[in-house]
């Protein structure tokens, strides 16, 4: 990929080393261990924070966010933080320029690095959840150790791979910013478990739909892509999709409780985004078969 020497986005404040809060707390309210569990186990990779989860499960909305003092940047010869600075820039380039074609304003989020865990308007983050977004604070948070789990867990590697999971947390931002957000944790709060699943695989799918429009855009504007990118990338959505996940963990499948979509539902929706580079392409939720 493609990525040095361009723009870096301002966008990025750096916890890292600034120890982190105490146990998982969304609003105020204390969490039961077996719900954590739940939400850990649900947001694990590429989704929305755990306290998200916690808070659907509660029935209650975001939590407040979290007091936070002054952004800090990373450091200039921090080549992972410039790496993921580069590729929310790209982002926010691709985003801003298809928001304004449908006369809209694009609204940038934050990217939080940190390591262990951190405070969030969803609750605390933790580094075993994986990246996620937060729509309460509309920040994505991140700890860069999660691509050395990409690698030795999953065998995933390569820049494109990483920026992958950036785009796609971006894409929840893009997400929330349309008001699919709201409008999916209204439908949740009247739903079963399995409906409750089936609509989190709808949001999930169409977050690597958005990746994929942000990669054909970028690369159009900027030719980014290199030999293998693409490659790489689909490698990332097929390791991590729900059927993938459940039978290393647990040998066999149950289709009722993927949340984020099968590895070719994750691969499939990715490449719509890619071929067609349009947002149009990307209606999960109106679309019969997955």
């Amino acid at each position: 990929m493609k990525w040095e020497g361009n723009r870096e986005s301002d966008n990025v404040e750096d916890r890292r080393g600034g120890g982190g809060g105490g146990g998982f707390g969304v609003g105020g309210a204390s969490v039961g261990i077996g719900t954590v569990v739940i939400a850990l186990v649900a947001s694990y990779f590429f989704g929305v924070s755990p306290g998200t989860v916690i808070n659907v499960l509660n029935g209650a909305g975001p939590g407040p966010e979290a007091t936070q003092g002054p952004a800090k940047a990373p450091p200039a010869d921090d080549r992972e933080a410039r790496f993921v600075s580069t590729v929310l820039a790209d982002t926010e380039d691709t985003w801003t320029a298809i928001f304004q074609k449908a006369g809209q304003s694009y609204q940038k989020p934050r990217l939080v690095l940190f390591t262990g865990r951190t405070q969030t308007a969803c609750g605390t983050g933790q580094t075993a959840s994986g990246p996620f977004y937060c729509p309460g604070d509309r920040k994505i948070y991140i700890d860069l150790s999660f691509y050395r789990t990409m690698q030795q867990r999953f065998g995933v590697s390569g820049e494109f791979a990483q920026a992958y999971v950036i785009a796609h947390e971006v894409g929840h931002h893009v997400q929330n910013l349309m008001g699919i957000m709201d409008k999916v944790d209204q439908l949740r709060r009247n739903a079963s478990q399995t409906q409750a699943n089936a609509l989190s695989v709808r949001v999930e799918l169409q977050a690597d739909c958005f990746a994929g429009v942000w990669a054909k855009n970028a690369d159009k504007a900027r030719s980014i892509l290199e030999s293998g990118d693409v490659e790489s990338a689909l490698n990332a959505a097929t390791a991590i999709g729900d059927d993938a996940l459940q039978k290393q963990a647990q040998g066999y499948v149950v289709p009722d409780s993927f949340t984020h979509g099968s590895s070719a539902q994750r691969v499939r929706w990715f490449r719509r985004g890619l071929e067609s580079g349009q947002v149009s392409a990307c209606n999960t939720f109106d679309a019969r078969t997955l």
